[in-house]
């Protein structure tokens, strides 16, 4: 039985999350739960699952992930101009706030905030990482077989 990843393993992993360009960490596992993740069942972007395979258990290692392999270049037909009445009173719309929508079809998704001026509110509804090179810092905790 071996540990080391190969699709269909699961996986369970402590990761940072780093946009080099802005020196800020996106997210991080290490002050919580480790994520656990199906190799090949999606729930990682492609750029990050290919980078892990043939890892072991202890592992630790850093991966660059560039965007076209992460989330791909932020898109200006998902770039949206929304009157600012129709935000709730209370809503912060500040430039880089994040802010969850829900569409005509009930789907949950998140706009940034790009700017509010004149009565009107960009949002930008790419991926918010969309557009950006990504660095992993991961660290291998187990692995069970496929």
């Amino acid at each position: 039985m071996s540990d080391q990843v190969v699709n269909g393993s699961v996986v369970t992993f402590h990761y940072t999350l780093t946009i080099p360009s802005e020196n800020h960490v996106a997210d991080s596992s290490r002050e919580g739960e480790p994520a656990t993740v199906t190799i090949g069942s999606g729930e990682l972007i492609e750029g990050l699952e290919s980078r892990m395979l043939g890892l072991q258990k202890g592992d630790t290692r850093k991966f660059e992930v560039p965007c076209m392999e992460a989330y791909g270049p932020a898109e200006q037909e998902r770039i949206l101009t929304i009157p600012l009445d129709e935000f709730p009173e209370d809503m912060d719309t500040s430039e880089g706030n994040v802010i969850g929508f829900t569409t005509p079809s009930g789907e949950e998704i998140a706009g940034v905030i790009l700017a509010n001026s004149e009565g009107q509110v960009r949002v930008d509804f790419s991926h918010p990482l969309a557009g950006y090179d990504l660095l992993f810092d991961i660290e291998i905790l187990n692995v069970e077989p496929a």
